[in-house]
């Protein structure tokens, strides 16, 4: 089958592979146009190009997916097929276009988690299992028909960068069995309708509410970090210092004292570890970063910054 890809980020690199090394024909790569980045702000390419450019592959770059020129551009490339993974919304001009239509991959078991970041989302509401999901695209973003889907364990050692990683490989998997079903059936694939009673959304993620409350239980933090590492970061602050937090620990050690107090973000060192009150109990800190330092471990940051046992994280003060 003539097959165009529409990707930018990692996420996108593992699907694009997979239909490479097929046997089907790839037509064209359509990822975001190069733009600033950095302190330089020199020109960045998307991940997706980068692949692409290695391998030779027909690029288009559209700054405008409704500009006329470029959807004459994908009406003359003529594909059967559009397969899109983590991409801006497309136009019903665009999506209408092949002559078996256009599929999407998402990191989730649709209709859970619809939204921009539902990899972090499963993660941060605790989440056992989660997945990837191809649907047929229709006007209303992530609510098309499904055509297949493949369930993830999320293991309490996850956090959304690994889990990232093996849904991106799971979901190239997917990406090319959903071809292969398309194709097998010309175009006659078995879909199923989403369960709207099912659906949750998972908006992006912005730096206000990275910020952690340390009242909350210290499953909730937990997760919280993880479902936030390594970005954009949960994140805390000692005196006017913002410290990003990486990696935690739930506290399952009896021999900490409180000293008669859980105020939330309470610190309390011992031997070479340090752990914060929540409302619940005590979380262990494994890897913290302080503002204009390099990210560590608890152990190694201990070494060099002189927190204390009784010293709490919390808001940055309203006066500064």
């Amino acid at each position: 089958m003539k097959i165009i890809f529409m990707g930018t980020p990692d996420f996108a690199v593992p699907s694009l592979e997979i239909l490479l090394t097929s046997h089907h024909e790839l037509s064209a790569v359509v990822t975001a146009p190069d733009k600033p980045q950095g302190r330089g702000l020199k020109l960045g390419v998307s991940p997706v190009k980068k692949y692409a450019v290695e391998n030779h592959l027909n690029i288009l770059e559209p700054p405008d997916l409704k500009d006329s020129k470029f959807i004459d551009v994908i009406v003359h490339l003529n594909p059967d097929l559009i397969v899109v993974v983590a991409f801006r919304i497309l136009p019903k001009e665009i999506f209408t276009v092949p002559k078996f239509g256009t599929f999407n991959l998402h990191a989730s078991l649709l209709p859970k988690y619809r939204g921009a970041a539902p990899i972090n989302w499963a993660i941060i509401n605790g989440e056992s299992e989660t997945g990837v999901t191809t649907f047929f695209l229709d006007e209303k973003v992530d609510t098309g028909n499904i055509i297949m889907q493949n369930k993830c364990e999320i293991t309490e050692d996850d956090n959304a960068g690994t889990l990232h990683d093996k849904l991106a490989v799971l979901g190239a998997r997917t990406v090319l069995s959903t071809v292969s079903l398309i194709e097998m059936t010309n175009g006659n694939v078995p879909v199923y309708t989403q369960d709207e009673s099912l659906f949750t959304k998972a908006p992006k993620i912005f730096k206000e509410f990275c910020e952690i409350n340390w009242d909350n239980s210290v499953n909730t933090i937990h997760n919280f970090i993880r479902g936030l590492s390594p970005i954009p970061t949960a994140y805390t602050f000692h005196d006017s210092k913002l410290i990003k937090i990486y990696k935690s620990a739930k506290c399952l050690s009896s021999t900490i004292t409180l000293n008669n107090t859980r105020e939330p973000g309470k610190l309390v060192k011992e031997d070479n570890k340090l752990f914060v009150c929540c409302n619940d109990g005590l979380m262990e800190i494994k890897e913290l970063q302080i503002e204009g330092k390099n990210r560590m471990h608890a152990e190694e940051f201990l070494r060099g910054h002189k927190l204390q046992s009784g010293d709490v994280f919390g808001k940055l003060p309203k006066y500064l």
